[in-house]
């Protein structure tokens, strides 16, 4: 097989490559993140003001990788609370390939301590970013289990649903029957069984009990999962919908 027959040329090294290219850790000046023993619920009480958004008295006139990005995350966050605030800024340098050192205990005691407050301060996109960080740094196995499993569930969701946006239809309108190309699905994989196939059960239903199992993760995850079913614009419910039509036609 020649190298232009794949869709990554050099395989994994040109996907580390790619996927360790902006991972580089954020340098600090003065500034840090706060302690592991923070007054979380002072935070949850205080307001993120529009000042977070500019440079600091304290701050050098060349900027820290870390003063840059800070100010830049305080722009979604402006009004809402402080806590919701820390929770993105831990998840940015939770991303990177080191971080200081109070960063994961203090993401992992904000999620089993502040998760009714997270839940209803952080929008969908950063609860999804919170749930995909306890793959790297969940505190036990069944959180990174699950951290692991959602971040594979929602990246591919990610990536399926850019492209279907190239079909000209909106998320919520399913395929129709006669359009359906006669092509053999990827690695020899069988096709779907839409009348009465389980591999949708068989992908989410494991990931939602086991992350039933562990507090820390429990509360985000099982949000996410009810979020996910409430949410028209899935392939899930375009599976449904195609289900219940191939049904009433039978």
């Amino acid at each position: 097989m020649s190298s232009n027959e794949l869709t990554y040329p050099e395989g994994l090294k040109s996907l580390n490559e790619r996927y360790n290219s902006r991972r580089e850790p954020f340098v600090f000046y003065r500034e840090s993140l706060p302690p592991i023993d923070a007054d979380l619920d002072a935070m949850a009480r205080a307001k993120v003001p529009p000042e977070a958004t500019e440079k600091q008295p304290h701050e050098p006139q060349r900027n820290s990788s870390w003063a840059t990005k800070r100010r830049a995350i305080a722009k979604e966050f402006v009004g809402n609370s402080q806590l919701a605030y820390l929770n993105a800024m831990l998840i940015s340098n939770l991303r990177k390939s080191g971080a200081p050192e109070q960063a994961a205990p203090l993401f992992l005691r904000l999620w089993a301590e502040q998760h009714d407050h997270l839940l209803a301060a952080l929008d969908l996109r950063w609860q999804v970013s919170s749930v995909m960080t306890f793959a790297d740094h969940g505190a036990t196995d069944v959180q990174r289990q699950v951290g692991q499993a959602m971040r594979m569930l929602f990246g591919l969701m990610k990536l399926y649903e850019f492209e279907r946006l190239y079909s000209g239809q909106d998320p919520e309108v399913e395929f129709r029957f006669g359009k359906r190309s006669k092509a053999d699905l990827p690695m020899q994989m069988e096709h779907f069984a839409l009348r009465n196939g389980g591999l949708d059960a068989n992908i989410l239903a494991p990931v939602w009990d086991l992350a039933l199992t562990d507090p820390g993760i429990a509360p985000l995850a099982d949000n996410l999962m009810r979020e996910l079913n409430r949410d028209p614009g899935t392939l899930f419910r375009r599976l449904m919908t195609m289900r219940a039509k191939k049904l009433d036609r039978a």
